[in-house]
């Protein structure tokens, strides 16, 4: 499963901000509100078969855009907008073209609806409605004039509309069948209400509830495919990937992460992330350091990592789909499905040789490559974290993760740069966002509120934590330290002085009490 093009979700090319120190702080919480707010998705599963010669491995890489099933509300940030653009998004297909798609929660109140015969029309945007009221305008202009057995055509209709518009027909005229014809087309026709019960019974109609479902459930049906048949699952950085999978197509994300990793691993019992790939071989193999997918791609390729073993295997891709080969497509969807693939083998056959001493065999088999990145399986990378683990940092009622996660078992034990607390005197209304401001040429902090005047500040380097202790020691409005829970958390401070109103009241108590004894 490729990557999606990098919009807000916090990736790997996207604009970073301030909305990052969410993403360190409570993930499972802000990935939640990022699934409800961006909840576009453009997801390509790419899927390649092994030849019984050479080395070439045959893929096609699918495409979809994806849109909602229901009405949602949902955020776009001016920098996702300019940055999708920039690599071409294309908004029309997206906007126009996206198939539905719902999770087992949205398709469980769709089934009581159409059982309840409660359904009502899903789209509620300007150009969905105006194609509704285009075809009901033009069937009640002719049906009036019509015959029985009198037939008429509706053209371009796409997707769901070809559902709705036939439901909306039928609810609100009792004299009139519709069919799907195919491209685009309706045939709606005028019958009497004897004969239109009569079609209603039969299992020629195209509108019984199990298809009406089947349509609506849209990219979801190819979702629980891929579950079903339990294949590895690849993505780079793919953490925010996951989540999306799981509240898109699954369920609405669970408020406990042990709860969100078992389900996952119930879902997908083997993933392979790209990114901890490609750093396991900066360790092992004299990698150099990359920053995203293209580059670990282009190194791969390029470099002379391997010069006494056989070739990298690559990917031959299908008539459809070669123009990935041609031409770089960054964050185009697909091209970073074709990309992570090659990842994935070339990375698996580098420590194939190594392992053999170059003795490799001309054609190793998809087994032995995984067997090569059986340490990698089900440890997906937490982008803001340095080291390879989970830690859980307790700061008010909030749980913080960082590092490679272990869908698959307990997550290790971690090494991290103390988080840092800043305290404002004589600046009053400052925001996250000024925080970070601040605080960016020296290093991309993670920000969030703790209090009316203080804020966590995150990193993975240790370095520029120890700067930024060094070069605020003396700030005359900003006090910058080593964040400790005891001294800092909200929660504790508030417990700490409702024990010592109690502590004072049972003084004064017991000394007037004393007083009156004596």
């Amino acid at each position: 499963m490729g990557p999606a093009p990098r919009g807000s979700d916090g990736h790997a090319g996207a604009p970073a901000g301030p909305g990052c120190g969410r993403a360190a702080m409570e993930p499972l919480m802000w990935s939640l509100l990022v699934c409800i707010q961006l909840p576009y998705k453009t997801t390509n599963p790419a899927c390649l078969t092994p030849l019984r010669s050479g080395t070439g491995r045959p893929g096609t890489v699918f495409s979809a855009s994806l849109w909602f099933s229901s009405d949602v509300e949902f955020t776009l940030s001016a920098s996702s907008i300019q940055f999708l653009s920039h690599y071409g998004f294309d908004y029309n297909k997206f906007l126009k073209d996206g198939i539905p798609y719902m999770n087992e929660v949205q398709e469980k109140i769709l089934r009581q609806h159409l059982l309840a015969g409660t359904w009502k029309v899903c789209s509620t945007n300007n150009a969905d409605r105006d194609v509704l009221k285009k075809a009901i305008a033009e069937v009640t202009t002719w049906i009036g004039a019509a015959k029985e057995e009198d037939t008429m055509v509706l053209q371009d209709l796409s997707g769901y509309h070809m559902i709705e518009v036939q439901l909306v027909l039928r609810q609100a005229l009792e004299n009139v069948w519709t069919e799907p014809l195919g491209d685009k087309k309706v045939m709606v026709k005028k019958v009497s209400p004897e004969h239109r019960q009569l079609l209603e019974n039969s299992s020629y109609d195209r509108c019984q509830k199990k298809l009406i479902l089947l349509s609506a459930r849209g990219f979801t049906n190819l979702f629980q495919i891929l579950v079903k048949v339990k294949k590895p699952l690849v993505g780079h950085n793919m953490l925010m990937d996951l989540m999306h999978l799981h509240d898109k197509f699954y369920r609405p994300l669970p408020e406990s992460y042990e709860e969100f990793k078992r389900n996952i691993h119930n879902l997908f019992p083997v993933i392979i992330d790209t990114k901890t790939v490609t750093k396991s071989l900066q360790k092992k193999c004299l990698f150099p350091r990359v920053s995203s997918l293209v580059e670990a791609y282009a190194v791969l390729c390029s470099s002379n990592l391997n010069p006494k073993g056989p070739p990298c295997p690559v990917i031959a891709l299908a008539s459809g789909c070669s123009r990935y080969a041609e031409k770089k497509f960054p964050h185009e969807a697909g091209y970073d499905a074709f990309l992570c693939g090659s990842v994935l083998l070339m990375s698996a056959h580098l420590l194939l040789c190594r392992s053999t001493d170059g003795a490799a065999e001309a054609e190793p088999s998809f087994s032995q490559y995984l067997a090569m990145l059986a340490e990698h399986v089900n440890k997906v990378n937490f982008i803001r974290g340095g080291v390879s683990s989970i830690v859980r940092m307790k700061c008010r009622t909030v749980t913080c993760v960082w590092g490679a996660e272990n869908f698959s078992g307990e997550d290790s034990p971690c090494r991290h740069p103390p988080a840092l607390v800043v305290h404002v005197r004589g600046w009053p209304g400052l925001t996250e966002g000024q925080i970070y401001q601040e605080f960016k040429a020296r290093c991309c902090f993670d920000v969030r509120r703790l209090s009316k005047n203080q804020f966590i500040l995150l990193s993975n380097k240790y370095k520029q934590v120890r700067h930024v202790l060094r070069d605020y020691r003396h700030h005359p409005h900003l006090r910058v330290s080593v964040y400790r829970h005891w001294r800092h958390s909200p929660s504790v401070n508030c417990l700490l002085q409702i024990s010592g109103i109690v502590a004072l009241w049972s003084l004064l108590a017991f000394m007037l009490g004393g007083t009156r004894s004596c």
